[in-house]
């Protein structure tokens, strides 16, 4: 991986100190050139993670941090890339990780609270987006500057996709002295209850200063996990241990909820009613911010349109499944006249529109095919006034029928809007 010289531009950025290092990847501190602000830029070796098969890695990891906008989650404000690297240009958390807090010694219960309480707040908006983080621990919580905890990498994080039929997850993956019992007994885990039992682990560390299961053999811990045998200090209060008893419980049937945990009397303890109402709002107040977000289409940025469609910054395998030929396209017209051009060679294909949002449409076939009726996502990304992205895909029915659709029907259908088409 060719080295990123400090002080060196980077875009809008320049790049300074390394903060930290990864198999994969770097991560330095940049400052903003045209306002100063400070960011972490995660750059990734391209080539590396492309040898190594971690591109699902990598994609998983941009989708879930596009979807999760959330105080005590660290902010993902774009992604750029050139030829060898990918970067995550991040908000950057001035305190550093919660960790190096926690090896130091035990927290004070108010604090611990305090932290354990903004997790919390992030975990439960992470699941009402449908994204369980399968990797939590104090590495991965950070602090900014007024000691406010951000909780970071997604690498690890699932989706609703990435459940099996049963409805469970089957990879096993995340840290040992944090990952849940169900997760290591192979028979499929709930994503969100393997999450819960994480966050018990990390309240009871910074209430004690260690770890519940501690054991140098491996198989050791994880038997004394599946029996639930831990211990706790003689400074814990009556409340922190109903509470922990509550969450480091084996069977996940029998856990207490991130829902019911926010009702515990001891956790609403030093909570404001404003701060109460932040973390019971915290979507009122998203999909607020998402409105006025959504009066335009999604502005791409520019640098990132043109790595992922020039052909010497194909990033097409980065962030989405190989696409069938014809299902990207580019236009000069404005967003209402595809809308229109869309609705309308889709009514004359006998397809039934919904519009999902204002830029997506959802086109459902009326014909029964090999695989069920066929239904496709039209998408509009405005990346410049006179410049917009249109994006098809399947969202079901059989994929020859797809690919036949848009060769011999759509592209036809929509030839007096089309700019060019992806791979052209």
């Amino acid at each position: 991986m060719e080295e990123v010289k400090a002080h060196m531009l980077f875009g809008k950025y320049e790049m300074g100190r390394v903060l930290g290092k990864g198999t994969f990847a770097k991560v330095y501190y940049a400052k903003e050139i045209s306002t100063g602000e400070g960011v972490a830029i995660k750059v990734v070796d391209k080539d590396k993670v492309k040898k190594e098969g971690m591109m699902e890695q990598i994609k998983r990891e941009i989708s879930v941090m596009r979807l999760v906008k959330h105080p005590n989650i660290v902010n993902l404000k774009e992604v750029m890339a050139t030829k060898t690297k990918i970067l995550f240009v991040m908000e950057y958390a001035r305190g550093g990780e919660l960790f190096e807090k926690v090896a130091k010694g035990k927290f004070k219960e108010e604090l611990a609270r305090k932290y354990f309480q903004q997790l919390i707040s992030a975990v439960d908006y992470c699941h009402s987006r449908g994204v369980s983080h399968r990797d939590l621990k104090p590495e991965n919580l950070l602090l900014d500057e007024n000691e406010n905890l951000k909780v970071s990498d997604f690498g690890l994080s699932a989706l609703p996709e990435h459940l099996r039929q049963d409805g469970l997850l089957h990879t096993q993956c995340g840290t040992p002295a944090y990952v849940a019992p169900e997760v290591v007994r192979k028979r499929g885990y709930n994503g969100f209850k393997a999450d819960t039992w994480s966050c018990g682990v990390i309240l009871y560390a910074l209430l004690a200063g260690f770890l519940p299961f501690q054991h140098e053999n491996l198989i050791s811990m994880y038997n004394k996990v599946f029996k639930e045998e831990y211990q706790f200090p003689p400074w814990f209060s009556p409340e922190s241990k109903r509470l922990i008893s509550k969450i480091l419980v084996a069977d996940p049937d029998r856990r207490i909820t991130i829902s019911s945990i926010m009702n515990v009397p001891w956790f609403q303890k030093g909570l404001s009613s404003l701060s109460t109402s932040t973390i019971a709002n915290d979507d009122l107040e998203l999909e607020s911010k998402m409105n006025l977000i959504n009066s335009t289409p999604q502005f791409f940025n520019a640098f990132e349109f043109i790595s992922s469609m020039s052909s010497g910054f194909d990033l097409s395998g980065l962030f989405e499944e190989k696409k069938k030929r014809g299902s990207v396209f580019t236009s000069k017209c404005s967003v209402s006249e595809i809308v229109t051009k869309i609705e309308s060679a889709a009514k004359s294909l006998r397809f039934k529109v919904k519009k999902v949002k204002d830029f997506k449409l959802r086109l459902q076939g009326l014909i029964e095919g090999r695989k069920g009726k066929l239904a496709v996502t039209a998408e509009i990304y405005e990346v410049a006034p006179e410049l917009a992205v249109v994006e098809f895909s399947k969202c079901s029915g059989d994929t020859f029928e797809y690919v036949k659709l848009f060769e011999e029907d759509v592209r036809p259908a929509l030839k007096d809007i089309v700019w060019s088409w992806q791979g052209e």
